[in-house]
């Protein structure tokens, strides 16, 4: 039980862990005003909807997001930052790894917003983790070996392309809009208290409310994942193992001796790594019915999590390997993604609820400053309804997908970019000048990070000692 887990804590430590609990969720809910301004610019600048029905709508659609939108995003940003770490490091130095990335999230957050700059908090959640991570093995004379490359690389490809495919595809679909509908009343400004016809209101309101939705599906999940490192870093044998259904672990045994069979009928070697993880999980979880049987005091959870994560990995690497039987390949993804990972991938329901209500509850406050820079300062005109609509079409497209490949991306830049190429096509101009800052901050944000959470765990652990 979760109790028994906070009991294990000193008093210090209790408090620590509740301030890092605060300000996760305070990160989530930073993240809600801050990048979701950028759903509702277009239904509000069009006068679609007044602000606040249009801020509460959004913020419902977030909640509706994060609720709806999976975990795959979550564990994507989890394994940048190799739990071991959280595990190897002794207690006071894992504190300070998480309060670091957290702290240093928040404050770039809202310091670029107390300016009125649009920055993705994709950005800077991965900077700070990236930062804490390298600050870490730095410390411990072990090179950058703290971050998990293999998943930057990936994250940071997704990362730099989803601008350039906001800009690109929001720019052609306004330019097919152009020549199916010819109303040029599509492609002004609004004047004065003009507003859209009702079919282009309802599509305004339908595509604020898919970038709300997908927002909090994609970003969502990324404070689910920030919470998950504070919860490893807090309390990693109570986590190493799902609480939300500990009666998974007879399937585990049972999958761990198909898996046996499975390469003997098709007449491929056992791997050596695999073969000496399944004992592990064997013997481990024998006669057990629950995870809950298993030995919390001798980190035995966490043996057998590393275990199953282990086999995982080279069960991931034999799928992709062409020259095995293609039936064998689906067999050992199917029990991967079916039988092992759901027993180390998972959130606890109320993360889940209560990174909801935060991003929920963020979207509907703060909103404006974004708002007006989008709105007003990208384009040398205001936005038109075609614009507005498209630049939100191609955004809820580009994260949904994104977020169902687990690929974090950032709404704002995806959303910002869009808006940029609606503003190329429709020939309204470009405000050089916002639009530099916006890339500065674009270029910026990762590497800032990167120094403000490594700083920050340098000096905590100054504070602690070596």
């Amino acid at each position: 039980m979760f109790s028994e887990a906070l009991a294990t804590l000193s008093t210090t430590s209790l408090i620590i862990f509740f301030l890092a609990l605060l300000v996760a969720f305070a990160f989530e809910f930073i993240n809600g005003f801050h990048d979701t301004a950028n759903a509702v610019t277009t239904v509000i600048y069009t006068r679609s909807l007044p602000a606040t029905p249009a801020v509460i709508y959004s913020g419902f659609l977030n909640f509706l997001g994060v609720l709806l939108g999976g975990t795959a995003v979550a564990f994507g940003i989890v394994n940048l930052l190799p739990v071991d770490l959280l595990v190897d490091s002794r207690s006071g130095a894992s504190l300070v790894m998480v309060m670091s990335l957290l702290l240093a999230g928040v404050t770039w957050n809202l310091g670029t917003w107390y300016v009125g700059l649009p920055v993705s908090s994709s950005h800077t959640l991965i900077g700070s983790i990236l930062g804490v991570g390298m600050a870490n093995s730095l410390w411990n004379g072990a090179g950058l070996t703290g971050v998990n490359w293999g998943e930057v690389q990936k994250v940071g490809l997704a990362l730099l392309c989803s601008p350039l495919i906001g800009f690109v595809l929001a720019a052609l679909l306004l330019l097919v809009l152009k020549t199916i509908f010819r109303s040029p009343r599509l492609y002004t400004p609004p004047q004065g208290d003009d507003k859209p016809p009702t079919a282009i209101r309802a599509v305004l309101i339908a595509t604020c409310g898919g970038v709300s939705f997908a927002h909090g599906s994609n970003d969502g999940q990324k404070g689910m994942g920030l919470l998950l490192l504070v919860l490893i870093g807090f309390f990693p044998l109570h986590y190493a193992l799902t609480v939300n259904h500990p009666e998974l672990a007879p399937t585990v045994l049972v999958a761990a001796g198909e898996l046996r069979q499975d390469y003997e009928k098709a007449g491929v070697p056992l791997p050596k790594k695999v073969a000496d993880n399944l004992v592990v999980i064997e013997d481990e979880l024998k006669n057990k019915a629950s995870f809950n049987d298993l030995t919390r005091d001798k980190e035995t959870r966490w043996e057998v999590r590393q275990a199953i994560m282990a086999v995982t990995r080279e069960l991931k690497k034999a799928e992709a390997d062409q020259s095995l039987p293609a039936e064998f390949r689906k067999t050992l993804t199917d029990r991967r993604k079916k039988e092992l990972l759901p027993a180390v991938e998972y959130v606890p329901l109320w993360v889940v609820i209560g990174t909801a209500f935060a991003l929920g509850i963020g979207t509907t406050v703060g909103y404006k400053r974004i708002v007006k820079t989008v709105a007003e300062k990208i384009g040398k005109q205001h936005l038109t309804y075609a614009q507005g609509a498209a630049a939100e079409t191609v955004a809820a497209s580009t994260i949904l997908i994104a977020a169902m490949t687990g690929l974090p991306v950032s709404t704002t830049h995806v959303l910002n970019s869009g808006v940029a190429g609606t503003m190329v096509a429709n020939k309204s101009g470009i405000q050089g000048a916002t639009v530099m800052k916006i890339a500065l901050a674009w270029v910026f944000t990762l590497p800032a990070c990167i120094l403000i959470a490594g700083g920050l765990f340098t000096v905590g652990r100054l504070l602690i000692g070596s």
